[in-house]
């Protein structure tokens, strides 16, 4: 499976977003890790602290995940895994953290695959998603990387697990609403611009870090969502 966009790249670079996003679900990044759709694995270096135990980049598209090793570092390398595929290849076995970065946007039945998913949570465990908010706001930009659908709360309580328990549902990138709101209506772009990368990123996530507070994150271009598996019962 051969993934379709070709911004990966390019936000790559978003390293101002990638520190916001990940300091919101780092704290429940803990024990065996499942990066479900890992990409690149640019995102690991961000979301991995002291109470991970091992890490396993899961990725359909095989070019994507030979790319792995280059954006990694040592001490990651040593507890981590590499696995060719989806889901269902790791059947039978558990994780403490599995993670959707951006991932379940491109699936028509978001709620097999977060079901699937459940399934490999060990008791106690965490299922993270980060996903682009906002139906109203599917662009060119979506069509073009794969995107089926964008999501809002309701949307997103439908497809995550039933039994889970809720720990957080909120956006993120109050002020990333309206640069979305510019392409889909002014700039009708299907790829961003490197300059425009940057500018969102080192112009506009300072200040939707402040906004977003202030605002109580009831609005924003992303949605997190964070639940737990029951714990094993004594």
């Amino acid at each position: 499976m051969n993934y379709p966009g070709t911004e990966l790249d390019l936000f790559a670079e978003a390293t101002h977003w990638k520190r916001y996003f990940s300091s919101e679900l780092k704290p429940f990044v803990t024990g065996r890790v499942l990066d479900v759709g890992c990409g690149m694995g640019v995102n690991a270096r961000f979301l991995v602290g002291p109470n991970v135990s091992s890490y396993t980049f899961l990725e359909p598209d095989l070019k994507l995940l030979a790319r792995v090793p280059d954006h990694i570092d040592a001490s990651l390398k040593d507890i981590s895994e590499m696995v060719h595929g989806t889901v269902n290849k790791l059947e039978g076995r558990q994780f403490d953290t599995i993670l959707y970065v951006d991932v379940v946007e491109h699936i028509e039945q978001g709620f097999n695959e977060l079901d699937r998913a459940y399934s490999l949570l060990a008791p106690g465990g965490h299922l993270l998603v980060l996903v682009p908010a906002y139906q109203f706001l599917y662009s060119k930009f979506d069509e073009e990387v794969g995107h089926v659908k964008r999501y809002n709360k309701e949307r997103m309580r439908s497809d995550l697990p039933q039994g889970a328990t809720p720990i957080s549902l909120y956006y993120l990138d109050s002020m990333g609403v309206l640069l979305s709101l510019g392409n889909k209506f002014l700039l009708h772009q299907a790829r961003p611009t490197r300059s425009q990368i940057r500018f969102w990123d080192r112009c506009m996530i300072p200040i939707s870090r402040i906004m977003d507070k202030v605002l109580f994150h009831s609005a924003g271009r992303s949605l997190i969502a964070v639940v737990q598996k029951p714990p094993a019962a004594l």
